[in-house]
């Protein structure tokens, strides 16, 4: 079957995060009557309102917010990262700590997101959790290569880069990107010793 394949391509976990997100946009699109751009109402609602998640108690949204886009040039750049990103990191370390990273990543950047900006903030995206993955591929090939700093580096202009536009949430992108590179280090590390039992040489 056609799926299958990009399954197999893409990796599990990957692709069903794809298609989970395309799921919850279409969901959003239906609710909203317009697929190029999502209501406020909806968005108030299966995105992240600090307010409600202060106040109301809807402390569902820092999780719900990881699979809702506002638009759909949103989700398709998104989507796009997830597949680049997200395949090479499954095929390391495997679909089930690929799902975590998401998971972890995306749901700090929205807590982080909740301390840090006003009450009456909406955000919604997967950006949080894309910066994990990105940030736990950055640090683990810079762990296994043993060149620290140039990832450090390459995580700094990831997020320089990413985050300066007006309407960015630039603390998601930032608490997505550390708890990315915490998970990073310990798999880099994990990695290096396995190669240094494998092929005997010494490991400090």
């Amino acid at each position: 079957m056609a799926l299958e394949r990009y399954f197999h391509r893409y990796g599990k976990a990957t692709f069903s995060l794809l298609l989970i997100n395309l799921a919850v946009y279409t969901l959003e699109a239906i609710l909203s009557g317009n697929p190029i751009s999502i209501g406020s109402n909806v968005l108030l609602v299966l995105g992240q309102w600090n307010y409600a998640v202060l106040h109301y108690g809807w402390w569902w949204q820092p999780f719900t917010a990881m699979f809702v886009h506002v638009s759909i040039l949103h989700i398709a750049f998104n989507m796009y990262f997830l597949l680049v990103m997200g395949s090479q990191l499954e095929h390391v370390i495997g679909p089930k700590r690929l799902t975590g990273v998401y998971i972890v990543s995306g749901l700090f950047g929205n807590l982080l997101t909740l301390v840090m900006l006003p009450s009456n903030t909406v955000s919604a995206g997967a950006s949080g959790a894309l910066f994990g993955i990105a940030g736990t591929l950055i640090v683990m090939m810079g762990v296994i290569g043993g060149n620290m700093q140039a990832a450090l580096l390459n995580a700094f202009f990831l997020f320089v880069i990413n985050s300066i536009l007006p309407g960015v949430n630039a603390y998601a992108h930032l608490g997505g990107l550390l708890v990315g590179m915490a998970i990073g280090y310990y798999y880099g590390k994990k990695i290096r010793r396995r190669m240094a039992l494998a092929y005997g040489y010494g490991y400090y």
